[in-house]
């Protein structure tokens, strides 16, 4: 058998449905055994009592012990889940893609039993019509596009250039929406035309592809011996520089391409040489084992052997609180996780810890993996590193089950320069995609600039958006790149000042844009409730956040990029805490233009590559290696640490804007960078030689077992980071448009403010702790305290918790502008939430016991 049809039947054999990944996720949960600590577990491991004051302890002895121990319980627990497992083939497949604490595997791809079966955290089921959108019309667009003056007078003076940017968008979108391809519905379906479609009536598989700059081309591939001879399967071109060719069904009425076979296009360019490149719409590609060019693969399983997606969609969260992950580094061993082992491990530990959005990294294909996802190759194809297709769709929709939003991390802002794998150079010429000459590269990124203003760009683009919210049913995206895309200058080497001369000039790819408000357009329309966007904007453009029709561009919010850098100043720059200066850290947060929602975060991934340092390691650096176990004596470095880690989350959460995010594992203070498998290399843009890692995984994975071992600190910084979500899950604070900082003193250290419903206090001091404290607040009456950093549970010292402190009463004596106030200890680094009585029973807000039970019991004089 030839290695082709080795490789077709491989890829036939991966394409799972939803049976086959049931019953693979079950396996690798066995194959994994105890290598997940369920919360049960946890609790029964930490009622073991471990004594560590005693002088002659052997420590190597107490980690040999507890290690024997975990293997027992490993074993106990293995036992458990086969008893399960027997009895979860007979749970209904409404309620068997996801139960909580400890994850299941999904259910066969049949129907829910009855329209009102829910999921185990109540979420119903998908009765979404795939048609539903068939023939929409898109309303009429009113206004002259300066409702933007009404929020910031400062914009009437770029009427000029705001009226032209407005033209051209409602040019556009009216051309889109009267062509003859459906409108703007329609148009952006391009994946039903473009690329490989199958008549389900006939069989036939019809190929189509723009490339306007090739002369002549031939698909080819290993359904016809890669033929490219008389006898291949030539292709004709339209007026419009599309090929096309329609490959009919084996006389035995199999499809004329094998699913799972590898396909290329022929193609001869304008100066008369051949290149072979994998279709621009391809739905899937491969690196097979020992080679460097990947395949492209045509996908089309066959219908029973599809993932069937089960769970509703949830509606688009009013507060964001995101946990931003990146599958392929989610393994706790050395390698490239699966997005199976993604939704049955990771899932349900985003889920207990209380955020509502999963952002995924790195899910186009990429032909660089150590790019982070960054430099796409296959716009349409889902990573096959981690998976198929189908086993995207499992991990989407365990998480909507969970009601957990999935946003995609997308690359629209640029294209990898790779001329073997990517579009880049597709018919042979330099433009096509993109501008021609320098404005079409990013020399500091070293890949493709796209050409916003080319029709069938736009229909790559806008259909691209489409297939992942339609095929894949993802929630919106997290657009990177934004500052990138709307400057011809990229950004690169230009200070922005805020000075509005630099948003509305010459230096504005107005085309860009405009895409990005009819992408905006376009998504609110169709998925209006349901999809959320995001712009990765450093620049500060004004008008970014606002609505369409005010004459903005549209997003829901913009990512707060300035918190981050600040963060990593004070930690460097700032120096002891005594110079920690209150009103800078209050402006910072505060600094977000009016009326345009921000996602705060003090670390992402940027934080967190090697070459950068997170949060964590700029303040407790190499003692993380050491200090980090109960059972050694008390590190004044890593004290500091977890204490100030815990303050600059919930600083950065409760005031840098109205929605938040974290990066996979920095929420209990993940030890080192992320690094991941590279070689030696030549950077292109400098000649700069870089050496590699020889090409290990070591620091391309998460160490999820850290805080889940009852001996080391780091579960601290996870539980603290749970009941954080937990209080603005309930407050909804970041939602609120109430916001007043009353507080910000040098001298004492002190900050507090009001958001929503709840009032933050924060001591920075490094030593001072202060007795009956005088807080300003909105409101007199009952206060209860609902978040302390000083609790146990979180590595605290029980000063202030709210396991035993009591009522707080505020009278009207005014306070710091405010109408009244009450007063508190407050110890010394640490931050107290405070809230009304009946604004506490009003919103049903309980403590709950998760990961107080974790608290381990070891003598207090070391914790």
């Amino acid at each position: 058998m030839s290695s082709a049809s080795l490789l077709a039947k491989g890829f036939q054999a991966s394409a799972l449905s939803s049976r086959s990944i049931a019953t693979r996720a079950q396996q690798q949960q066995k194959q994994r055994g105890g290598s997940t600590t369920s919360r049960a577990f946890g609790r029964r491991q930490s009622s073991v009592v471990v004594k560590a004051s005693e002088d002659d302890v052997d420590l190597d002895d107490i980690a040999q012990a507890i290690e024997e121990l975990a293997k027992e319980n490993e074993k106990l627990r293995m036992s458990l889940e086969e008893e399960e497992a027997a009895e979860e083939e007979t749970v209904a497949a409404a309620t068997a893609v996801a139960t909580a604490p400890k994850p299941v595997a999904a259910a066969a791809p049949a129907k829910p039993a009855g329209s009102g079966a829910v999921s185990a955290f109540g979420v119903p089921v998908l009765t979404e019509d795939l048609k539903r959108h068939r023939g929409f019309k898109f309303p009429q667009l009113e206004g002259d596009g300066f409702g933007v003056c009404a929020v910031d007078g400062t914009l009437a003076g770029h009427k000029g250039h705001l009226g032209h940017r407005w033209d051209k968008f409602k040019n556009l979108r009216q051309a889109i929406e009267d062509n003859e391809e459906g409108g703007i519905e329609g148009f952006s379906r391009g994946y039903e035309k473009m690329g490989f479609n199958r008549n389900e009536e006939t069989g036939e598989i019809t190929y189509r592809e723009w490339a306007p700059n090739a002369k002549s081309a031939c698909l080819f591939g290993d359904f016809n011996n890669w033929a490219t001879d008389a006898n291949g399967v030539w292709m004709t071109k339209n007026d419009f520089g599309v090929f096309e060719v329609t490959v009919p069904p084996n006389a035995d009425g199999s499809p004329g391409i094998p699913h799972g076979s590898r396909v290329k296009i022929h193609l001869e360019t304008q100066d008369g040489s051949w290149v072979d490149k994998i279709p621009a719409w391809i739905k899937f590609a491969v690196q097979a084992p020992g080679n460097i060019p990947f395949d492209g693969i045509y996908y089309d399983p066959p219908k029973e052997e599809q993932y069937e997606m089960k769970w509703s969609r949830p509606d688009a969260p009013e507060e964001l609180r995101i946990y931003e992950a990146h599958v392929g580094m989610s393994s706790r061993e050395p390698k490239i996780n699966s997005y199976i082992a993604f939704a049955d491990e990771v899932l349900p530990r985003i889920k207990n810890l209380g955020y509502n959005a999963v952002q995924l990294m790195a899910i186009q294909e990429h032909a660089y993996y150590a790019s982070f996802g960054y430099h796409v190759t296959n716009f349409f194809g889902v990573s096959s590193r981690c998976g198929t297709p189908d086993e995207l769709k499992y991990l989407v929709d365990k998480a909507h089950s969970m009601g957990i939003s999935v946003l995609m991390d997308l690359v629209h802002s640029h294209s990898s320069s790779n001329v073997t794998d990517g579009i880049n150079m597709f018919d042979g010429s330099d433009g096509q995609y993109f501008h021609s000459g320098p404005q079409g590269y990013h020399w500091m990124w070293d890949s493709r600039c796209f050409n916003y203003g080319e029709w069938e760009v736009m229909r790559f683009l806008l259909s691209n958006l489409r297939y992942w919210m339609e095929e894949f049913k993802f929630d919106g995206f997290r657009f990177d790149g934004v500052t990138s895309m709307m400057y011809k200058h990229h950004g690169l080497q230009v200070a922005f000042t805020g000075n509005y001369d630099e948003y509305f000039g010459m230096a504005t790819d107005v085309d860009a844009m405009v895409y990005l408000a009819l992408a905006n357009d376009m998504l609110h329309t169709l998925y209006d409730g349901k999809v959320t966007t995001i712009a990765e904007d450093v620049s500060g453009m004004p008008t970014l956040c606002r609505p369409v029709q005010e004459g903005g561009v549209g997003f829901d919010y913009r990512l707060q990029m300035a918190i981050a850098d600040k963060w990593v100043e004070v930690l460097s720059e700032w120096g002891s805490d005594e110079n920690w200066e209150m009103g800078n850290l209050v402006f910072t947060m505060e600094n977000r233009r009016y009326g345009e929602k921000c996602i705060s975060y003090a670390e992402s991934h940027d934080q967190a590559l090697v070459g950068d340092k997170t949060t964590a390691f700029w303040l407790m650096d190499a003692e993380m290696y050491t200090n980090m176990s109960t059972l050694s004596p008390d590190s004044p470095v890593v004290t500091r640490g977890i204490a100030l880690h815990k303050l600059i989350r919930q600083f950065t959460m409760g005031l840098g804007g109205e929605g938040y995010l974290n990066f996979m594992g920095n929420e209990f203070g993940h030890p080192e960078w992320i690094d991941f498998p590279r070689g030696d290399r030549v950077e292109a843009s400098t000649g700069e030689f870089i050496p590699g890692n020889g090409n290990s995984y070591h620091l391309c994975r998460r160490r999820f077992d850290l805080p889940e071992t009852d001996h080391l600190r780091y579960k601290f910084l996870e539980a603290f980071d749970a009941k954080m979500n937990r209080v603005a899950g309930f407050f909804k604070y970041m939602a609120s448009d109430h916001q007043y900082t009353s507080l910000k003193d040098d001298g004492d250290k002190m900050i507090a403010f009001e958001r929503g419903d709840c009032v933050f206090v924060f001591n920075w001091h490094p030593v001072n702790s202060y007795s009956d404290y005088r807080i300003g607040c909105k409101k007199a009456g009952k206060y209860k305290l609902v978040l302390s950093s000083d609790n146990p549970e979180f590595g605290g010292w029980d000063n202030l918790s709210t396991h035993h402190d009591g009522s707080y009463f505020a009278d009207s004596t005014a306070h710091n502008g405010r109408p009244a106030s009450f007063q508190a200890y407050i110890p010394s680094r640490t931050v107290a939430v405070f809230a009304l009585e009946e604004d506490i029973e009003r919103v049903g807000y309980t403590y709950g016991e998760e990961y107080v039970s974790r608290v381990v019991e070891v003598s207090n004089e070391h914790v």
